[in-house]
């Protein structure tokens, strides 16, 4: 049994699995799925300094806090309880790609070329982790959800913002893996 939760599953039921957490919180509880809104609601719980934005009932959606802490706690399980036991695997044209923006460390899912704690405290660091991380989270707003509310959750309750949402962010994701990244490299160091 540990062998097979310690491996990835494939597509074909991991997908499944994850789809069918939305028939599930609609039944127990009329729920909808998301992850960006539990940053509203705990910013409306420890600092509402009287924003209208967050003047809200949050205690309504604590089960969002919960459920997010849950899939933190699981990742946290998951990567140093039982950590995948083959070897982290790169496509050969996507580890060429990213070789040519000077990524050489392909030793887990986060390259320490880009994610490791010298990375993070540079220019290069601060370009990544925090305007990206702002852009992110403006989008995210600005979109009314993230990607899992709007393609999950919304796409299977046939909603149309969610189509143009998720549509929107597959356009985003293609233009700044093809664009944006490689000029990011170029300006703040890549090789």
């Amino acid at each position: 049994m540990l062998d097979v939760i310690s491996r990835p599953w494939p597509w074909y039921v991991a997908g499944p699995l994850i789809g069918l957490t939305v028939p599930v919180l609609l039944i127990i509880g009329n729920r909808n799925f998301g992850i960006s809104s539990s940053l509203r609601h705990l910013c409306a719980a420890c600092a509402p300094a009287g924003l209208p934005f967050f003047t809200y009932d949050w205690k309504a959606e604590r089960w969002n806090l919960f459920f997010v802490a849950g899939v933190m706690l699981g990742a946290a399980l998951a990567t140093w309880g039982l950590p995948d036991p083959e070897p982290f695997q790169v496509a050969a044209e996507t580890r060429a790609a990213l070789e040519a923006l000077g990524v050489r460390d392909f030793s887990g899912v986060m390259p320490r070329d880009v994610f490791g704690l010298e990375q993070v405290l540079s220019l290069k660091g601060l370009v990544f982790m925090g305007i990206g991380g702002f852009l992110v989270g403006f989008g995210t707003r600005w979109a009314g959800g993230c990607t899992s509310g709007h393609t999950i959750m919304g796409l299977s309750s046939l909603q149309w913002p969610s189509l143009v949402a998720s549509i929107a962010f597959m356009a985003g994701g293609f233009f700044g893996t093809w664009v944006v990244l490689p000029l990011v490299f170029r300006i703040v160091g890549g090789e």
